[in-house]
Formats: structure tokens, C-alpha cells, sequence
């Protein structure tokens, strides 16, 4: 049975404005790596276990082309844009179809993102061998867990049922939102849970199966999508796409179904959501900062400050600590640290005044 990879690549990353843009969003940067953007990593680290030409990019109609672009050795038709903006649920759905068509049947999907850190290549790829196997040979849904090393109030967790072993799938017992602060400590002390990563592994008709139970509004449309895809009908594609919900494959699918797995992850990892996860990936100097570009830091501590602008601007900082700073060549944006989930928020004053040249 053949695998294919679905990465989710249609976030706008507003997080990381003002170097990340409507066109060029933080999937398409350099922020984990200086050699290559969050995206071609992405491809980089699957693309020994699974080859080019099944390795799908599910992204905007605004990224299509952009992404294409950005990786000229991926085959331009495995970048797929969804007709309308939903969520991932019918993003998955819409995978589901594609490769239902391509496959004419079954086949093992792997959903992955575009903007995780993972820090050991090989043992990734050890986890997710041993994800499809499990999900090749079981009716299940399987997501990958990651062992919580700080109580962190801004992912989901996963609840292990029984004990939770290093290197075996375990059920499932339950999903819980993104806790406060004393009960992410709890969950982390208990040993009983993990990190939701947001990736997971299934056969495609096991995927329908569930969401035509459990979410009949998607899973119902999943074959009409494969009809419209086989008629290259792209006007009734997205009529189909258009009725479905905007919700998540979490919420809609994996906190309803009864078949969900997770296994845990030996590699390090985290989510690239905003510019104080830097700090846990970048070098930082001997006052613990992080600094990108041409920049001057003098008695400041724990900031990261990256200076993006392409002339000989230079960036300085003098006696301010726990700060995000970040220079292009038509924005500045300044931040505590604690407030670097915020950013989004000025992105939202930045449109509400008009200002979509800066966005």
C-alpha cells in the first residue's frame, strides 16, 4: 500500500509580522534554519521515507503559486489549492479525495505541518515508521504525541489511557484544550499525558469512515470531491468543498472517534508559533539573547531582536530586556516578549486602518 504525506501549508503566520506577509508567510522562511525555508525543511525531512511525487502541499489559492515557486523540484500538481477558506478537517477531506483518486482506493496518509521544529531527522522518521505500520494494520487513527517538557499553556494535550510507555501505541482516553497554567503543571507532573502535534497517520478510507460517523457534513463530501476530481470538474469541486464546515480535524474528528492512538515522540520538537519559540531553537549569546541581521545589544537580556532590512540599517538596543524586536524595510515591531502571541493583533489594527501594503 502506498504512502502518501499531506502538508498543511495555508497559514498566514501572523504571528511573525512583519517578516511574514499574505505572500510570504512563515512557511516560506527562514527561521529554523538559515539554509532553507520551514517548508523545504518539511519536505526535506520526510522525503527519504516518502518519495517527491507523493508528497502533497494543501495551501491557499493566495500560496499556490508562491509555493510552487519555492519548491521547483516538487511536482506543481501536488500543490493543491482549496477552493475556499475552511479548516482542517475539510482540508483533510479534500487530501482524502485527491489521493483516493490517484490511488483508486486505499492508501496510508501521513498529515504533517509546515511549521514545526523537529530537531532529529532520523528519529522522525523512526516514530512515523512505526505510526504507519501500526495505522496499516489496525482500523485506527493515529497521532503523534510529544512528551511535554514545560507546563505550556498554548497547546492541546493528549490523555494517555494505562500507562504510557516510550516506544508503543497507546489509546487515547481524551483530548483537553489549551489548559491554564497550574493545569498544563498538573497534566506535566502526572506523566499521564502529552502534547498534541498535530500529525497524524490513517488509511484514507478509514478517515471517511470516521467522518462520515462522526462528522457527516465532511466525510459525506469526501466522495463526492473524488467524483469531482475524476470529472475535472473544478466549478463542482468547489460547490462540494463550500458546504462543508469550517472546523477542525481535532474538534470535528479526533475528540469524537473511538479508533484514536497516539504514540510518543523520540525526537525533540515544537510548534514555530511566534518570535519567543526562537529562543528555544536559536543560539543565543552569552546574555541570552537571539539576534538575526545587523544588530547592537548592550546591557539587554533575553530579547530577540532580528533586523531583516536589506540595506545597511542597523538595529540597536541599549539597557530594555525581554524584548522582540523586528526590523524590515517598511516595518518595525516592537513587543514584550510575554506579548509575542499578540502580534496577530496588530495585524488586525494594521487591516482595520487599511494598511494591507505592509500585510
Amino acid at each position: 500500500m502506498n504512502s502518501y504525506v499531506v502538508i498543511m501549508a495555508g497559514g498566514s503566520g501572523e504571528r511573525f509580522w512583519p517578516l511574514s506577509r499574505m505572500q510570504k508567510p512563515k512557511q516560506l522562511l527562514h527561521l529554523t534554519s538559515p539554509n532553507a525555508s520551514m517548508i523545504e525543511e518539511a519536505i526535506l525531512r520526510i522525503e527519504p521515507l516518502i518519495p517527491l511525487e507523493r508528497i502533497l502541499i494543501i495551501t491557499s489559492t493566495v500560496l499556490r503559486q508562491p509555493i510552487i515557486d519555492a519548491l521547483p523540484h516538487l511536482p506543481p500538481e501536488n500543490v493543491i489549492a482549496e477552493p475556499a477558506k475552511r479548516n482542517t478537517a475539510p482540508c483533510l477531506a479534500l487530501a482524502c479525495s485527491v489521493i483516493e483518486h490517484r490511488e483508486q482506493g486505499d492508501a496510508l496518509m501521513v498529515v504533517l505541518t509546515a511549521d514545526h521544529f523537529i530537531g532529529n531527522a532520523a528519529m522522525f522518521r523512526k516514530d512515523i515508521e512505526t505510526a504507519l505500520q501500526f495505522a496499516q494494520e489496525t482500523d485506527a487513527l493515529v497521532v503523534m504525541g510529544i512528551p511535554p517538557t514545560r507546563p505550556e499553556t498554548g497547546y492541546g494535550y493528549i490523555h494517555v489511557a494505562g500507562r504510557l510507555s516510550e516506544d508503543e501505541v497507546s489509546t487515547v482516553d481524551a483530548f483537553k484544550e489549551k489548559p491554564n497554567f497550574e493545569t498544563a503543571r498538573e497534566y506535566v507532573l502526572s506523566g499521564r499525558y502529552l502534547w498534541n502535534s498535530g500529525m497524524f497517520f490513517w488509511r484514507t478510507h478509514v478517515l471517511r469512515d470516521v467522518m462520515i460517523d462522526v462528522l457527516p457534513e465532511v466525510g459525506l463530501r469526501i466522495a463526492d470531491m473524488t467524483r469531482c476530481i475524476e470529472r475535472n470538474d473544478r466549478s463542482a469541486l468547489e460547490g462540494a468543498f463550500a458546504t462543508m464546515p469550517d472546523i477542525s480535524i481535532d474538534y470535528g474528528v479526533m475528540e469524537r472517534a473511538k479508533n484514536v492512538f497516539v504514540i510518543p515522540a523520540s525526537f525533540p520538537w515544537d510548534d514555530v508559533g511566534s518570535w519567543d519559540a526562537l529562543e528555544r531553537m536559536q543560539p543565543r549569546d552569552t546574555d541570552h539573547n537571539v539576534v538575526q541581521g545587523a544588530t547592537v545589544l548592550l546591557e539587554s537580556r533575553g530579547s530577540v531582536v532580528v533586523n531583516a532590512h536589506s540595506g545597511g540599517h542597523v538595529v540597536t538596543v541599549v539597557g530594555i530586556d525581554d524584548l522582540v524586536v523586528v526590523v524590515t524595510d517598511d516595518a518595525t515591531m516592537v513587543c514584550k516578549k510575554d506579548h509575542a502571541q499578540d502580534v496577530k493583533k496588530i495585524v488586525a489594527a494594521l487591516r482595520e486602518k487599511g494598511r494591507d501594503d505592509i500585510l
